[in-house]
């Protein structure tokens, strides 16, 4: 598993992209926006689900059957590295700290690569505003919470380097993590920590 987590518009997905491209085995891209995607549509607009993607100031506000579903996505992504899938997850951590918690129960005893992805707010801001499809404000409001107090063992910033290159930095810390283990593709092997 790698784990990417970054702020909105911070290039999280453009780098899983990447890595989709570099890395010899096939990899699934699965994140946030796959999650949100998938909720009925009145679960996006506040309330009992998550709000703050559509209107607002660019605080995203979670409810409790949002946050229920949320920890069942994360738990159906772990198994499914379990099973066998490797997987790169696009995360944006609201809660920092608490939220790495979360992932890191589901993930306990799967290779997992942490990664943080951060862009500068005002790139970020810049972004947001040239994709037309967040809300103004987000980026700028995720840039640095989102890292609070959260444990990396890789750190890019796609601020100062591209998707690409950030990717080809992930990309070559995989690869020396496996030939530090020694190990052979096998279908539960992801990254080292």
């Amino acid at each position: 598993m790698i784990v990417l987590n970054g702020g909105s518009s911070s290039g999280k997905s453009s780098i899983a992209g990447r890595l989709q491209e570099l890395l010899p085995e096939p990899w699934l891209h699965l994140g946030t926006d796959t999650m949100v995607d998938a909720l009925p549509p009145s679960l996006r607009s506040g309330g009992e689900g998550i709000g703050g993607l559509e209107d607002g100031d660019g605080t995203v506000r979670v409810g409790p059957v949002f946050a229920t579903l949320d920890a069942a996505w994360t738990v159906g992504v772990a198994a499914m590295a379990r099973a066998g899938a490797r997987i790169v997850v696009d995360e944006v951590f609201l809660g920092g700290t608490t939220s790495q918690a979360r992932w890191r129960a589901a993930l306990e005893g799967l290779d997992v690569l942490w990664v943080g992805v951060r862009c500068d707010p005002a790139v970020a801001a810049a972004r947001e505003a040239a994709r037309g499809d967040r809300v103004a404000g987000m980026a700028a409001a995720q840039a640095e919470p989102v890292h609070r107090g959260v444990a990396y063992d890789l750190v890019v910033d796609t601020s100062r380097a591209s998707a690409a290159d950030c990717a080809q930095v992930i990309a070559a810390q995989v690869e020396a993590a496996r030939a530090t283990a020694g190990a052979q593709p096998d279908a539960r092997a992801g990254t080292a920590s």
